[in-house]
This record gives structure tokens, C-alpha cells and sequence, in this order.
């Protein structure tokens, strides 16, 4: 099997099970318990946010342990949408959000909520001009992606962050999901940050959501204070443990990481374009993540033949809808065809240039078959 659909998931890291296995079995207790058991499990849950503040560059009271990005986004844009119901019920956002971003704004457009979607240029990035004609008085929210799941497109974060300092009561939320661990991200750009342990080797179930100090926002869960009075429930004490010590890997490792990929994107976005291949993705892209299409051949039915010669790579995002345009791709090419043509690649330091190699002669012969 060639696995390219590391943007989705990434296998977790020995180093991450086996912090897991251990904070399983040390700590008996609820970290929301008063007794010995609770309190070491409890200070084994601070231990954790420490370490997972000197790796963001924020404060431990700053994190907030999630199931995933999924949550953080919801917990994030519906508790400040709610806090800040009374200030303005206005919200701006791009085409290129993961489902957990745009799923929770339509619900939220549903309830009564204004969303305003910034245009996207050929690069994948929001036109700035047009954000600070959209933002107003009564915008409590911003919401934007630092880098973009299905093309891989860096959108200018601090450029943005900019622009809404000059409106104090609105807020920006930023979902670094596909940021950290592979790029350089200042969380201290934005009022709420998002990320998912799964997409850089931590295991499943687990996340974090970045509140700066001072942002008011209601809570998604309720019933008990738990570690955090903006997320009830019983911490995750091995989830914690699994996501800290692949987070601090990650971050370690990002440099070198980082041009391993860089390497395995150039090769492979050159044998793509040698095969009259189209590619989505901007140059400037993370190299992480490559975006193609073929003429004549639909996204999903590529991704169904390539798997079945054992290769796994995804249409859009593993959240999307089934058998519907790419958004992200229509927002840069404003060509509905090509957006139900297109189909993802995405690379790790786990992928190799024989995989790559592989991977090209293997799209010749599905080429081959699909249009004999």
C-alpha cells in the first residue's frame, strides 16, 4: 500500500502510544476527583498543558484539551458568536474552511447569524482589500484557516490580524490544524487557535483549542467545571499524554521535516506536470499538500481506481461530502468541472521517494485504463 493521505490522518508515533500506554496506566484516578488519585492525574494533566504551552509559545491557562479540531472550532466559534451575540451578530469567513468551520457558521446563519465569504484569488489567498471593506462595527468574528487542507494555500494571518485590531470587539479565530507541526505559526496573531493531534503523529481523539487570556467565550459542553470552565467532561489523561509528546517531536523536528517534504513535493509535482497532469496548489503552497486534477476523469472515480491498485489519497477533505465540487478548488479556478475532477495528495517525513516513484507509474497505467 502507498499511503498519500497524510493530511487526514497521520499514523501515531511509537513515541506517542507509548506516553499514552503509560499515562493509562499510572494514573487511576479522575483528574476531576478529590483524593490522590485525582490529584496526580490532575497534575499530570498540568505537567501536560506546561509542556504544550512551551511549544505554542502561550500560557498553560491559555489550552484547552479537545477531542480534536472539530470540537475546538465549534467550542470556538459558537462560544464567541454567543458571548458576543449582544455586540453583533456578524461573522467573516473564506470558501476554503474544513466542514467544522463552515458547518457551524451555516448553523449559526441559521439561527440568525450574518456570514460574509472573502474571495479567493488564483494563489489560494483572501484579498485583504476586501476584508477591511467587510469588517464593521458589529463583526464579532473572523475566522480563517492558516493553511488550507485542500490545497495547501498559507493564507496572511498577520496581515489580517492587523486589519481587526482596529475593531475591539471583533475576534479571530484561526483553525492552525495543517499549520502546526509543518510551518511556523505565532499563536499570539489570534484570539482562538484550533489544532488536532492526529495530523502530526499524536492518536486520535485528541486536540486543543487556544483561548488568549481576556476573550470572552461561552462554553460548547456544559455540566461541571472540570479542568477548565469552558469544557466540561473527564480529561483524557492519555490523549493529553499522546498529543504532548508528538506536538513537542513535531515542533523539534519541523526543519528537517519540513525540507524532506519539500523534496518529495518538487519530484512529484514535476512528474505530475510531465504527464499533463493539473495542479491546483499555488508554488507557495506548504509542500505537504498537492492538488491535481485530470481532463475527463472525476475526482472520486481516479481516487476509487488508484485504490484499488493499493494507492490512498483523498478527493477533498476525509469531512467533506461525497460526489460534490471541491470548493477550495472552484474558489481558485471558478470551474466547477475541474473542481469535481480534482483529488489530494498529501506527504509526511513517513513518505518515501520510491513511494513517489511508485506512485507516478502506477497513475500511467490507471490513466491508461480509464481512458481505453
Amino acid at each position: 500500500m502507498i499511503y498519500l493521505d497524510y493530511t487526514a490522518h497521520m499514523p501515531p508515533e511509537e513515541a506517542a502510544l507509548e506516553a499514552f500506554c503509560r499515562a493509562e496506566r499510572a494514573y487511576a484516578g479522575n483528574p476531576n476527583a478529590h483524593h490522590q488519585a485525582g490529584f496526580a492525574a490532575g497534575a499530570a494533566m498540568a505537567d501536560f498543558a506546561r509542556r504544550a504551552a512551551a511549544c505554542l509559545g502561550v500560557e498553560a491557562e491559555e489550552l484547552i484539551f479537545t477531542s480534536g479540531a472539530s470540537e475546538s472550532n465549534n467550542t470556538a466559534i459558537q462560544g464567541i458568536a454567543h458571548a458576543g451575540r449582544l455586540f453583533g451578530r456578524h461573522m467573516i469567513t473564506t470558501p476554503l474552511e474544513h466542514p467544522s468551520v463552515s458547518g457551524c457558521l451555516t448553523a449559526l446563519q441559521e439561527r440568525g447569524w450574518q456570514i460574509d465569504v472573502l474571495r479567493i484569488d488564483r494563489q489560494g489567498r483572501i484579498d485583504l482589500a476586501e476584508l477591511q471593506e467587510l469588517l464593521r462595527p458589529d463583526t464579532v468574528l473572523v475566522t480563517l484557516s492558516a493553511v488550507d487542507s485542500e490545497l495547501g494555500a498559507v493564507q496572511p494571518i498577520e496581515a489580517a490580524a492587523e486589519l481587526i485590531r482596529a475593531y475591539p470587539r471583533c475576534r479571530l479565530h484561526v483553525d492552525a490544524t495543517q499549520a502546526v507541526g509543518k510551518i511556523p505559526f505565532d499563536f499570539s496573531l489570534a484570539d482562538t487557535v484550533s489544532l488536532s493531534g492526529h495530523k502530526f503523529g499524536g492518536v486520535a481523539g485528541s486536540g486543543l483549542l487556544y483561548k488568549k487570556r481576556g476573550v470572552d467565550m461561552e462554553p460548547l459542553i456544559h455540566g461541571g467545571v472540570s479542568t477548565t470552565l469552558y469544557r466540561s467532561g473527564t480529561p483524557a489523561v492519555g490523549l493529553a499524554a499522546g498529543l504532548v509528546t508528538a506536538l513537542e517531536n513535531a515542533v523539534a523536528q519541523q526543519p528537517t521535516r519540513f525540507a524532506q517534504v519539500q523534496a518529495l513535493n518538487d519530484a512529484l509535482r514535476q512528474g505530475l506536470l510531465r504527464r499533463g497532469v493539473r495542479v491546483h496548489s499555488p508554488e507557495n503552497a506548504v509542500p505537504h499538500i498537492l492538488n491535481a486534477g485530470i481532463d475527463g476523469i472525476k475526482g472520486a472515480a481516479f481516487r476509487d481506481a488508484m485504490d484499488r491498485h493499493g494507492v490512498c489519497l483523498s478527493v477533498k477533505s476525509a469531512c467533506s461530502v461525497e460526489n460534490t465540487p471541491s470548493r477550495a478548488v472552484f474558489a481558485v479556478t471558478k470551474n466547477r468541472r475541474q473542481a469535481l475532477e480534482s483529488w489530494r495528495l498529501s506527504l509526511s517525513h513517513h513518505t518515501t521517494r520510491a513511494e513517489i516513484d511508485e506512485f507516478l507509474g502506477i497513475l500511467d497505467a490507471v490513466c491508461e485504463e480509464m481512458r481505453s
